[in-house]
């Protein structure tokens, strides 16, 4: 899985999951010693053509990568960062209140399930409570047929989630790769999770390659990666063939 040159890619990767383990909840992660540092360090090997592409809020990447603020397309694309400590751009509107509010509800009534709230979607995880997902994917379902049709459902890793119909990984894959920095590159999309297929999609139409990650979607046999210690593995080789280039 070695690439022919490594210089004249665009690295574009997923984070939970692919680049740190799966939490029980969204802010049990563990950034694992040396990943800032080493993001740090592909970044300014491919003149800054490394992206993180994640479904979670940008704020929270910030938070985790701190100091490195890197161009980012969070929320599944509804916001972007393009350009390393730059001003994060909003392409979707925020949840309608009134669907905040019967989601809210529909925790209540449900132990074990955790609401994340991303200004232009909203996250339900269930996995401390895997049995509900039935009656908590009906519920979702009725709330969103019940306004206009801008809404869909998504489906992640133990997480069900309402975002704006027309914002995709891939989208925001493609959108990356126009900017200065990526342009002209093969995209190298890593990931781990089902919203990560549009983007391996988009990385594939457009010269490059998706790479995936061992775990609840995929399978050791047919994934690229064990898991996320595997994936930092091969960065960090990556890094090191770069600067000896």
């Amino acid at each position: 899985m070695q690439l022919e040159d490594p210089t004249a890619c665009a690295l574009f990767l997923d984070l939970d999951g692919t680049l740190i383990d799966i939490a029980p909840m969204p802010d049990g992660v563990t950034i694992p010693d040396g990943l800032v540092a080493l993001l740090d360090k592909l970044t300014q090997g491919l003149d800054g053509a490394l992206a993180i592409v994640t479904g979670r809020p940008i704020a929270d990447i910030d938070r985790f990568l701190a100091p490195l603020a890197p161009v980012v397309a969070g929320v599944h694309g509804a916001e972007f960062r393009t350009a390393r400590n730059g001003e994060i751009e909003h392409t979707a509107e925020p949840i309608a209140d009134a669907v905040v509010d019967a989601v809210k509800k529909l925790a209540k009534a449900q132990a074990g399930i955790t609401v994340e709230i991303k200004r232009a979607s909203i996250a339900v995880h269930y996995r401390l409570a895997p049995a509900a997902e039935p009656r908590i994917e009906a519920a979702l379902r009725r709330i969103i047929e019940a306004r206009p049709d801008h809404l869909i459902l998504c489906r992640g890793r133990k997480v069900l989630e309402i975002v704006p119909r027309h914002i995709s990984k891939g989208a925001a894959l493609e959108t990356l790769l126009s900017l200065p920095a990526f342009r002209g590159r093969r995209p190298i999309m890593i990931g781990d999770d089902v919203t990560d297929l549009s983007a391996f999609a988009a990385a594939t139409r457009l010269g490059g390659v998706g790479f995936k990650v061992a775990g609840e979607l995929f399978s050791p046999a047919e994934a690229d990666f064990a898991g996320p210690a595997a994936v930092r593995g091969w960065l960090a080789a990556m890094a090191e063939r770069i600067t000896r280039s």
